[in-house]
């Protein structure tokens, strides 16, 4: 196959890179613990990939000496841990992105730190991920911090977790050790609903069985690490059955054309399906799907799905703009001003209830505030907790009232509809991550209630222009 691959590189560099761009892509995170391998992983995976060029090993040799932490060995850790302040530690701080491919799939990696105060910069590496690598010290066992980004993993849908039992070169590649570690983990994924993670024995530093099988561990009959990433199936991250176009722009070069460009969220759709616009329930027809050709010019198709980024044409001249939502008329989803979502505050400042914020979902802002924290949850053990206000790396479930009603799905459902930012009024700073659950309980008692305020002040006052006589206090009282 590496032969055909470099044939076709030398003698054909479009068809090369035809064939690359049309791989699959799989976007992974890893996380865990403190000192659990987790950049020496990504860095074992690229380089046992034949991914790193000579100049970079050459570069990585020349710092092992000064930063290393492997003794004589090269110190893999190097390539993803960039920051002077991670070398010099030994950690990981920040999210660090990789690229690679193989000749099946592409591949970004997000290596995100495991320390707990960098908490919110492993919840935004996770955001984009389909899968998500959770390694865990052989020596050691599920820790705190393995329970708390195994939490995070699972509040934030990441279907597909691989459990990677590392540095079992310091357990003599025991199986029993690995049972037990796979025993006591599958029970605390079942607290959070994880079902069926997968687990692999692997030494990331001595580089068994993370891209090649290893002759240390016989008893092991699964795939190495680099296999398992390359064959799971991937297709049931993306909702197929309910479209969702948040509209981006409103493409208008002349008279004779008004297209409406965005990103598919999730679904599919047709030339001729009939369209609904939220909020305004405005409808029509689809007349062309056009999408975006290889050589910066267009093409119209008879059909889209996502994650692909289009541009529509209706048959109806309707008013849409950025922030509306385009979806089959066959399936409206809710539409709400008052909802129950997960925050994960991301910010030093602390949040308190009644603040007024940038609420940002798909490509809608508005404003709104949180009117009530729930409860806050202890990611370590669990539990829940009462409390008036919202701190750093903290994570609660809330009730979110915003000015305007928007269409969304649960973000268990859909990510890209059911997911929003707080944004900073002021800063523009991003404050936290949320989650939409549901639709408040409260939210038909909201509306009703401003209706019948407005309704009630003014039947009132009518009643006392033309009937002092009367003094109501009420028109219950009529």
């Amino acid at each position: 196959m590496a032969v055909e691959k470099t044939a076709l590189l030398e003698n054909d560099i479009e068809a090369y890179l035809h064939q690359h761009e049309n791989k699959e892509l799989l976007r992974f995170i890893t996380c865990g613990s403190v000192d659990d391998g987790k950049s020496t992983l990504i860095g074992r995976l690229l380089h046992d990939s034949k991914m790193i060029f000579e100049d970079q090993l050459a570069a990585i040799n020349k710092d092992s000496k000064k930063h290393g932490t492997t003794g004589e060995e090269v110190d893999l850790a190097l390539l993803v841990d960039g920051l002077q302040s991670e070398r010099e530690q030994g950690i990981t701080i920040d999210v660090a992105y990789r690229f690679f491919a193989t000749d099946r799939r592409k591949f970004i990696i997000a290596d995100t730190p495991g320390h707990e105060q960098y908490t919110r910069n492993m919840a935004t590496g996770a955001s984009t991920a389909d899968l998500a690598i959770i390694l865990i010290d052989a020596r050691y066992g599920v820790q705190t911090q393995t329970r708390r980004h195994s939490y995070i993993t699972s509040l934030l849908g990441i279907k597909h977790i691989v459990v990677a039992v590392n540095k079992m070169d310091l357990v003599d590649f025991s199986e029993a050790r690995f049972n037990e570690i796979k025993v006591e983990y599958t029970n605390f994924a079942k607290e959070l609903g994880i079902e069926n993670p997968i687990f692999c024995p692997v030494s990331a530093l001595t580089g068994d069985n993370v891209v090649n099988p290893s002759d240390k561990m016989p008893w092991n009959k699964d795939v190495p690490l680099m296999e398992l990433l390359d064959t799971i199936a991937i297709g049931d991250t993306i909702d197929h059955d309910h479209f969702r176009l948040p509209v981006q722009y409103v493409n208008r070069p002349h008279l004779d054309f008004r297209g409406f460009c965005g990103t598919i969220a999730a679904g599919s759709i047709n030339v001729g399906d009939a369209i609904t616009v939220l909020p305004s329930l405005k409808t029509s027809t689809v007349k062309q799907v056009i999408q975006p050709a290889v050589s910066l010019d267009t093409m119209e198709v008879d059909s889209a799905f996502a994650p692909m980024a289009i541009t529509l044409t209706l048959d109806d001249e309707i008013d849409i703009s950025r922030g509306d939502m385009i979806v089959k008329s066959t399936d409206v989803p809710e539409v709400a001003d008052h909802l129950e979502v997960m925050v994960v505050w991301m910010d030093e400042q602390g949040m308190k209830p009644g603040n007024d914020y940038l609420i940002k979902r798909a490509t809608n802002v508005t404003t709104g505030r949180f009117t009530k924290i729930d409860y806050r949850v202890d990611v370590n053990t669990l539990e829940t907790f009462d409390t008036d206000e919202l701190a750093l790396n903290e994570i609660a479930k809330c009730q979110l009232s915003l000015n305007q009603k928007i269409s969304f799905d649960p973000y268990d459902k859909i990510k890209g509809t059911g997911s929003f930012i707080v944004i900073d009024k002021y800063t523009n700073a991003t404050l936290a991550a949320g989650m939409i659950q549901s639709k408040s309980k409260d939210d038909y008692t909201h509306a009703e209630g401003k209706v019948y305020s407005a309704f009630e002040k003014e039947m009132n006052a009518l009643v006392r222009q033309h009937f002092p006589e009367w003094q109501c206090r009420s028109i219950d009282e009529l």
